[in-house]
């Protein structure tokens, strides 16, 4: 099940959130719990148990590393915490990878396991290491409760795409948030806007992609490769930072407070910058997690290279179970790297329109590559964007796409700015002077999006989310 489906928002969310604030407060971590369970369970029941057997396990560590905290027992339980974890997760998500490469490799002929991918395990299961491991570092108290850790883990909000929220960031909100009607208003309005990114913006430039890539390269045209990749450069961004403020206005609905995803990446002037604004829990994560127990930049720059490196080359193994994510993570961490020695100090030397054009351009290219699970194939279309492979400068089907698209383009482009946000507050505030009701307005452009959203989703089969394959 996804957020922008009819039978989320008209179904599901409408039972849960009724038996919820009907429930006694002593119940309500069981109530979220329990609906986290099934709302896993509507598309693969079985692997429910597999998210059962994480949040078993990582409660019992929990425990067992406050328990010997400070000595080396509890230092075991933390390595067979973290070892549990990723075996899973590797089993899961990289086992076929694995196989393939070997028969590959050897020529052998191991068949593959053919497992499918439970939804999400790559999002709850960098949760459940960060609470073991902040509990180890005393960042937080082990959750005596196991009700409210198999709500924690299995928080439907933001179980299928994150944001992936760290144990210590919500434990105190597991058993002592306050819901109340200013910040249900709040998360029904994030809800909201996030829904029409996903549904009106993601969805319709999410089309023109798919056409493009989807033509035989003799179709393709240099401007029609472009418009493709710029296409799916703006649906990867309003699909997967709607689904985001989706997920935290959900949140907010049952009174949690999750972290920003996102903050305005295309608007950037570094790649480093930009991985400060791009799926921001992601990369605090690998930072806390990974990047500063390495050695984060405390050790030189020789060792700090070497770090990014390494975490960037995780980043894309974390990705999904084919070359091309390595592929993109190396290429960040290349960047990122070069970034590091001498890059980044000339950018900041220029126009900050350079640095902008500069990000852009590479953040683009990336994700031709992040796109295509075929190196193959991505390679062939990035030809094709800089006029190899005797593809035409331009053609009637690049044009016609380009020219029926213009205004979303527009709005698109602009969307990906604080200006709709600052234009906002601004009405807000002249409503207000002139004694106009700008809650009465805001809640009419609110409600237009949901029913011009519903009618989308009604009137179309094309509804897709990109961050459901990690």
């Amino acid at each position: 099940m996804v957020f922008s489906s009819l039978n989320f928002m008209f179904v599901f969310l409408p039972i849960v959130l009724g038996v919820y604030f009907l429930s006694p407060r002593i119940i309500k971590n069981l109530i979220l719990f329990l609906a986290s369970l099934v709302f896993y369970a509507w598309g693969e029941p079985v692997y429910v148990l597999l998210m059962i057997f994480s949040t078993l396990v990582d409660y019992t560590h929990g425990y067992f590393v406050q328990k010997y905290r400070g000595t080396r027992k509890a230092k075991v339980f933390l390595i067979s915490s973290v070892v549990i974890n990723l075996g899973v997760l590797g089993f899961f998500k990289y086992s076929d990878f694995i196989i393939g490469n070997i028969n590959a490799l050897t020529g052998a002929s191991i068949p593959l396991l053919g497992l499918a991918l439970p939804i999400g395990i790559s999002f709850y299961t960098f949760q459940t290491m960060s609470y073991t491991i902040d509990v180890y570092r005393g960042d937080a108290k082990a959750q005596r409760n196991i009700i409210s850790f198999g709500a924690y883990v299995s928080l439907f909000p933001q179980l299928v795409a994150g944001p992936i929220v760290r144990y210590s960031t919500i434990a105190e909100q597991l058993n002592h948030r306050r819901e109340n009607s200013e910040l249900f208003a709040d998360g029904v309005q994030r809800f909201v806007t996030g829904l029409g990114k996903k549904v009106l913006l993601a969805n319709s430039i999410g089309a023109v992609w798919t056409e493009l890539s989807s033509l035989p390269s003799g179709e393709l045209s240099v401007l029609g490769a472009w418009i493709g990749a710029i296409a799916y450069t703006f649906q990867i961004y309003f699909d997967f930072s709607g689904y985001s403020d989706m997920a935290i206005g959900l949140g907010k609905m049952f009174g949690f407070r999750f972290l920003e995803n996102f903050q305005y990446p295309y608007i950037s002037k570094s790649v480093t910058e930009f991985w400060r604004r791009w799926h921001i829990s992601l990369g605090t994560w690998f930072r806390e997690y990974l990047y500063i127990p390495l050695g984060g930049n405390r050790k030189g720059l020789p060792r700090q290279i070497v770090n990014i490196a390494i975490v960037w080359l995780c980043t894309g193994i974390w990705h999904g179970a084919s070359w091309n994510f390595i592929v993109w993570g190396v290429y960040y961490g290349i960047l990122l790297m070069l970034e590091k020695i001498f890059l980044l100090r000339v950018l900041q030397k220029l126009p900050s329109i350079f640095g902008r054009i500069y990000t852009l351009f590479f953040v683009i290219i990336s994700w031709v590559i992040f796109a295509f699970d075929s190196l193959g194939q991505g390679w062939t279309y990035l030809k094709g964007m800089f006029g190899f492979g005797g593809l035409a400068l331009v053609n009637d089907r690049a044009l016609y796409l380009l020219l029926t698209n213009a205004i979303l383009l527009a709005i698109l482009i602009i969307g990906c700015t604080p200006l709709p946000a600052k234009v906002g507050r601004t009405l807000m505030r002249v409503w207000n002077d002139r004694k106009v009701a700008p809650m009465l307005v805001q809640n009419v452009v609110l409600a237009g999006i949901f029913l011009i959203s519903v009618a989308y989703l009604v009137d179309s089969t094309y509804n897709p989310f990109l961050y459901f394959r990690f």
